[in-house]
């Protein structure tokens, strides 16, 4: 096979190569991820469990959290070992050159995995106030916060892919942040706090978090 034992060439240097987004067919990431990873490379399918109902039995099966696309690590210039691997159609960029995803936006995202907590795929959204999580299983992380009726949500954004995953919060984990605290490179970035039934008009955070308290 195309792949077979080239992805050691991805430990060649002291430093990791930089995460990319690889496009692959529909419902493939999973076989392209599992190819590649045999083959020595580091990749990551952010997944999401959800339950579906049948006539007669409710099963629990894992969807990508980026529909179409894993993460993996790899040579910019050596791209035809990824690109030959079945399932895979290209690597996000542009034109025909490869562009990096943000090491901290992989971060926030393998944290989001490893809390447990349920996330879904959602709108992408980009620009805003920030807040940072203070207690709970994603406590250091920040991003966008999205107030739904009573509830909070936290969204992360890839920005190469523009596409952004959500997850529910306790409203007791929330720390608004002041101006200019966040700093690129952190583990993530929570850009708003946006009434839902308006994506473009902001609301103040404190407000949101205040409302939310008090609807419950």
């Amino acid at each position: 096979m195309a792949v077979a034992s080239l992805g050691a060439r991805m430990f060649m240097t002291n430093r990791p190569w930089p995460w990319f987004a690889i496009l692959a067919r529909s419902g493939r990431e999973k076989y392209a991820t599992m190819l590649l990873e045999n083959a020595g490379f580091e990749c990551f399918l952010p997944i999401s469990k959800s339950s579906r109902k049948w006539s007669d039995r409710t099963k629990e099966i894992e969807v990508p959290l980026f529909p179409g696309y894993f993460f993996c690590r790899m040579n910019p210039n050596d791209r035809l070992p990824v690109l030959t691997t079945p399932g895979v159609m290209q690597i996000a960029g542009t034109g025909r050159t490869p562009i990096p995803v943000e090491e901290h936006e992989i971060a926030a995202v393998r944290q989001i995995e490893k809390s447990g907590l349920s996330a879904t795929p959602w709108p992408y959204l980009r620009v805003g106030n920030t807040a940072k999580i203070e207690q709970g299983p994603l406590r250091g992380v920040t991003g966008i916060v999205v107030k739904i009726k009573s509830a909070l949500k936290l969204v992360l954004s890839i920005e190469l892919l523009q596409r952004s995953i959500a997850v529910e919060l306790d409203r007791n984990w929330i720390s608004p942040c002041n101006a200019g605290e966040h700093q690129p490179g952190s583990p993530a970035r929570v850009r708003s706090a946006l009434d839902f039934a308006d994506l473009g008009q902001p609301q103040s955070l404190k407000s949101a978090i205040q409302d939310s308290r008090g609807n419950s």
